[in-house]
């Protein structure tokens, strides 16, 4: 798993692209819209704001997954609305939403992991590196 830096790192550099051509790249990846999530930090009562990907929409609603590349830890903007679910959702350069997050209930992860796993292998993957098991958040609009 790479470390916190390198994953910094790498959010800024996605960040950097889509801002370097206006928002017309990376609002896609691996063939799954990409997603600004802001939190607020459970311990600083910051705003922090991190690129994920969502292979699942369902209406109005965004599936993310807190795999954090198969790590035995949960990703912190997981910890975070874990805390505090009033999250907000920017998608394709446009102005952030209020939005509700919620983890998937037992049944709904037994419904949505295998047709994520089934389209994105990489989860897969991430799950067999972890004892943990990889929560799903549902992106619910207020």
């Amino acid at each position: 798993m790479p470390h916190d830096v390198v994953l910094k790192l790498m959010n800024g550099v996605h960040r950097g692209l889509m801002k370097a051509t206006g928002g017309r790249a990376g609002w896609r990846v691996a063939g799954m819209p990409v997603l600004e999530l802001t939190t607020v930090g459970r311990k600083s009562g910051q705003k922090r704001t991190v690129i994920l990907t969502a292979p699942v929409r369902e209406k109005e609603t965004l599936v993310v997954v807190a795999s954090r590349g198969g790590d035995d830890h949960h990703p912190a903007w997981f910890l975070n609305l874990r805390d505090n679910p009033e999250v907000e959702v920017a998608l394709k350069g446009a102005p952030a939403q209020p939005m509700k997050a919620r983890i998937a209930t037992a049944e709904e992860r037994g419904e949505l992991w295998p047709r994520i796993t089934a389209d994105f292998r990489n989860y897969r993957a991430y799950q067999d590196k972890t004892s943990r098991e990889i929560p799903l958040v549902l992106l619910e609009p207020r």
